[in-house]
């Protein structure tokens, strides 16, 4: 049905449509996510698989919104296990506390180490740039034929030849490599560093997630913005405020884009991480919800604990301390660290990844939960080494740049930048490029500066 106005008619093109805001065409992806957030929909799965298959369309369009009121009015399974609250009081109270030693460093130290952790999330993101969207059946050859495997450099644009793009579906050609940028290119992942840093500029520590709807508005058009965060844009457009607007048709509410944002509040809460995880749940609330959530609020603790105590464990433990006990994502890490000291190889983490999270679905391979174990793997296995850790971090698959970035900013600020070899920094050049409106580029040791007057806000 065509609607007209006057004498012009207004049509739809179903096909040409935002794929991030067109709940019709996510619908099993719906389905799938659903079923692990425990709702009680199971019986109905042959409803979402005929519409599904129906042709993008008015009808199909009309359909999907009935799926959706039908999800929103789902009751949790008795039988589902998990406790996932997305309230920040009940989130509180299913915490297990962990005691660690912290030891505050000094003035210089804290900056070396702030310096390390803004240029190892550049590095690391920069790792897994060039290869996003690669699938490990494809990754590990072209590793393989390049000299490259397992990973231990950045992939250059050398290695690209047309002999070599010749054997994969991937497109290699035309994207930043490590020999050939200067500075970090312009990455949704160091944007929302970037992005926080501003908003606590203007608003203060005590932020609310109304401020950071705000900024998201100010700063960025729309296509900065990818999966949730993209389709929790546009609902604020549309005058749905959070939390709804992580929940309004938002297939993606527990994809990993919360977990790439709470970075910088981390880094302003040295040994503070239950204030760094209230800083990221205000931040993640606004387009996710459960996992989504946790997901931000455990590497934002991490990165805190990070600053003031060294041992991995201790780090991966101390932001564990900030999330649900109760949740998916703590029974999943706790997993990944429990094969570890039990003697699991790198190589079977990788397979019971792998086998868990199916990366060649968008759900399995951009989900916070299978992404945060790739994280807290290469973490462990990488023994503190800042290199071997991004690179096994990227080795992985799934999501190669945001998984480099978090590790990277992780084990920079344990470390500071002296832990980051010469190889991995040239690159970067102190330099970050955004798509930030009126930001463009932002000098490192500037923006280190900035952090540093954050802290004592």
């Amino acid at each position: 049905m065509f609607a007209k106005i006057y004498d012009t008619e207004i049509k739809i093109d179903y096909n040409n449509a935002d794929g991030f805001n067109r709940y019709a065409d996510d619908i099993m992806a719906e389905y799938q996510q659903s079923v692990e957030e425990g709702l009680d929909i199971e019986k109905q799965k042959a409803l979402f698989e005929a519409v599904a298959g129906l042709k993008n369309g008015e009808i199909k369009t009309k359909m999907s919104d009935s799926i959706f009121e039908l999800v929103i009015n789902s009751k949790i399974r008795p039988d589902y296990k998990y406790n996932e609250p997305s309230k920040l009081e009940e989130i509180k109270a299913l915490r297990n506390a962990y005691d660690y030693k912290a030891v505050m460093p000094d003035e210089e130290a804290l900056r070396r180490k702030l310096l390390g952790a803004w240029t190892g999330r550049a590095c690391g993101c920069l790792l897994g740039k060039p290869v996003e969207g690669i699938r490990s059946d494809e990754f590990i050859p072209f590793l393989k034929e390049t000299g490259n495997y397992p990973l231990h450099r950045y992939i250059l644009s050398t290695d690209i030849t047309d002999e070599v793009c010749s054997h994969y579906k991937f497109h290699f050609k035309n994207k930043p490599y490590g020999d050939n940028v200067d500075g970090m290119p312009v990455d949704d992942d160091t944007n929302y560093v970037v992005l926080a840093q501003k908003i606590v500029e203007q608003y203060g520590r005590n932020f609310q997630s109304e401020n950071v709807v705000n900024a998201w508005l100010k700063y960025q058009s729309v296509h900065s913005y990818f999966t949730a965060e993209r389709i929790a844009y546009i609902n604020f457009i549309n005058c749905i405020e959070p939390p709804a607007s992580a929940m309004y048709k938002n297939v993606c509410r527990e994809w990993i884009g919360a977990q790439i944002r709470g970075d910088y509040f981390g880094y302003i809460c040295p040994g503070k991480p239950e204030e760094a995880a209230k800083m990221a749940y205000n931040d993640a609330r606004i387009s996710h919800i459960k996992n989504g959530i946790y997901g931000e609020m455990f590497v934002s603790a991490m990165i805190a604990v990070a600053a003031v105590n060294d041992n991995i464990e201790d780090i991966i433990l101390g932001g564990l301390a900030q999330i649900p006990a109760t949740s998916r994502l703590y029974e999943a890490v706790m997993k990944i660290y429990n094969n570890y000291k039990n003697d699991v190889t790198l190589d079977e983490a990788f397979s019971y990844i792998h086998s868990a999270y199916d990366e060649h679905t968008d759900h399995g391979w951009c989900h916070t939960i299978s992404n945060a174990m790739i994280v807290v793997a290469a973490l462990l296995y990488g023994e503190g080494d800042f290199g071997k850790s991004v690179c096994t971090a990227v080795g992985f698959a799934f999501d190669t740049d945001c998984n480099g970035a978090t590790v990277g900013s992780i084990l920079g600020m344990r470390g500071g930048i002296d832990c980051i070899d010469e190889c991995w920094k040239k690159p970067i050049n102190n330099k970050i490029h955004t798509s930030l409106f009126g930001v463009e580029t932002v000098d490192i040791e500037k923006a280190v500066n900035k952090t540093m007057e954050h802290i004592g806000l």
